[in-house]
């Protein structure tokens, strides 16, 4: 095992456990600290940023890791406000789940506590680093963040002036600490570190399947998106082009945006022309019965419709009925986040009940599946697993339960 990376196990789990008993208006004065230097030294991170995504640049990184990578004023202040809002969100810790009494007279909670040490693995989007350093905290957790080299300057930048809130505040500043070696090795041990009672992985396919091989510690993945948008045969036409379009083309690189669209076959003729002008500049490809109604579309293949594209292209297909949507998902999902746009009630509460995905969504667009946007403040992944969380994860994803049992001198007979 890296020394490295065991001693800062070692002092996230000393952190860890000041942070279990910290009151909540002291984390919430850390992060607000926090969200204030990121506003106050924005031009030490943006300079930090430039000289990151130049070095990607050079690297001929992809467009969409570069969108990832490159912070903005704007998305410098979103950081900032993601931890305002994470402060202002009440603190699930000490959180009484249930309660009841036996009648032998024993008083029995279950009661919320922080995991201990979350690790956190993940690839470019250095924004990520500020927003699961925030949940970590006001959840109680101590965090260590592994980000990739391409982020390593922005990563530096942000942990330490988180680092400088917590303390300032009156917290251990090892609540939140950066794994600088980057490569694939350190990685590897990372993923079973004794230390971590977590980690949450984000990240392209390749990550998750390393995380899946290697990891030897509780893993909670963040998954494929691979997202589908069905327009049904009673959908208001002009709804589900603004649906559609915004899911794919809003922010196409991110894992809640929709990589296939599915259409009932009664408006396939007068929906898909129109969704193709809408879609300008994205790439589509489709089945046959699609094909026939797109001038310049290109056949797809089942690789295609199991594919998260994160980019500018969107797989089509023609279904027959709501059945044949629900099997087309459940063949090629990856359970993250499905939509119908359909004004028939019956289909959108078949819909619901019968697509199995972390979020399903009534004539709304994929994106605001999200942690901000569904009302949790800042997000630390979207779980497309079935155990613990599920969905977008936000600070109570990050806590686990306890019984405490209370007595009067109870013994067992």
């Amino acid at each position: 095992m890296d020394a490295t990376l065991e001693h800062l196990g070692r002092r996230a789990t000393t952190a860890a456990r000041v942070l279990a008993t910290a009151r909540s208006g002291v984390k919430d004065a850390a992060l607000h600290a926090a969200a204030d230097l990121l506003s106050a030294r924005i031009d030490e991170l943006l300079a930090a940023n430039e000289a990151d995504v130049r070095a990607a640049e050079q690297q001929g990184m992809a467009p969409t890791g570069l969108d990832r990578l490159r912070l903005d004023p704007r998305r410098v202040a979103g950081m900032a406000e993601g931890l305002r809002a994470v402060a202002d969100l009440e603190d699930p810790v000490g959180e009484v789940v249930a309660g009841w009494v036996r009648p032998n007279g024993l008083h029995v909670t279950q009661v919320r506590v922080p995991l201990g040490v979350v690790g956190i693995i993940y690839e470019n989007r250095p924004n990520v680093t500020s927003d699961a350093a925030g949940l970590c905290l006001k959840s109680g957790n101590a965090t260590i963040l592994r980000g990739s080299s391409s982020a390593l300057a922005s990563n530096r930048v942000v942990v330490g002036l988180l680092r400088k809130a917590v303390d300032g505040a009156g917290l251990p500043g090892d609540a939140v600490q950066l794994v600088e070696d980057t490569d694939h090795a350190s990685a590897v041990t990372f993923m079973q570190l004794g230390a971590l009672d977590c980690l949450i992985p984000r990240g392209g396919p390749s990550l998750i399947e390393s995380v899946r091989a290697n990891a030897t510690v509780p893993t909670v993945i963040d998954g494929d998106g691979n997202c589908h948008v069905y327009v049904d045969e009673a959908a208001d036409i002009d709804m589900a082009l603004a649906v559609v379009v915004n899911a794919k083309m809003q922010r196409p690189g991110v894992c809640n945006a929709a990589e296939s669209l599915l259409v009932h076959r009664s408006i396939a003729t007068q929906f898909l022309p129109l969704a193709a002008a809408a879609l300008d500049g994205v790439e589509l490809v489709g089945d046959a019965r699609a094909c026939s109604l797109v001038a310049g579309m290109v056949e797809a293949t089942d690789e295609d419709f199991a594919t998260e594209f994160l980019g500018p292209k969107l797989s089509v297909a023609v279904v027959d009925d709501l059945d044949a949507a629900i099997g087309h998902i459940a063949r090629f999902g990856s359970g993250h986040s499905e939509a119908i746009v359909t004004g028939d009630l019956r289909a959108a509460e078949r819909f619901v009940e019968e697509v199995d995905a972390a979020a399903v969504l009534v004539n709304a667009s994929t994106r605001f599946v999200d942690g901000a946007e569904l009302g949790l403040g800042a997000e630390i992944g979207i779980s497309t697993q079935k155990l613990h969380a599920r969905g977008p994860m936000g600070l109570r994803a990050l806590t686990s339960v306890k019984f405490v049992v209370r007595g009067d001198g109870q013994v067992r007979s």
